[in-house]
């Protein structure tokens, strides 16, 4: 679980695995309209980073769309902005997101379409994972972990 990878953050700028390097990583895959599971996600990983205290600093919190059609740098910068102040989201074109999904065993494709170009919903897995320093696997954290629970999970992990 994981690897390389080359995306761009929710500030325009080109990332890598190697970006990432001396920190651990909390890694979210979802979109920006995602009506329920990715936004109740994001909050308990925000919940729970704020719980944890300075014992967080060392986590990156990132959240990484599976929807590039729709999530450009400005849909991901906006969305982030609800959740936690140091999460950093991660776009880039279809093959890009295609490799970090591969990279992480995540699967994702489009559920539903209505034949408008921008009403459907994604299928996705929904792990949170968290990687080392050098962005090797750690542990996963599954979906519905209360922020309490994954807290005492991610501190212990660290």
């Amino acid at each position: 679980i994981g690897g390389e990878f080359e995306m761009v953050n929710h500030l325009g700028e080109t990332v890598t695995q190697e970006t990432f390097k001396g920190r651990h990583m909390l890694v979210y895959f979802g979109y920006t309209f995602c009506p329920d599971v990715c936004p109740m996600e994001l909050q308990s990983v925000t919940v729970a980073l704020n719980d944890m205290g300075t014992t967080a600093d060392k986590i990156t919190p990132v959240f990484v769309t599976i929807d590039p059609e729709r999530d450009d740098v400005a849909a991901i910068r906006e969305y982030i902005g609800f959740f936690h102040p140091r999460l950093v989201g991660l776009t880039g074109t279809a093959a890009q997101v295609e490799i970090i999904a591969d990279a992480f065993g995540v699967f994702y494709a489009r559920a539903r379409d209505t034949g408008e170009a921008s009403d459907y919903l994604m299928d996705h897995s929904s792990l949170i994972f968290l990687m080392d320093e050098d962005g090797q696997y750690i542990t996963h954290i599954r979906t519905g972990t209360s922020p309490e629970v994954m807290a005492r999970l991610l501190t212990n992990a660290l």
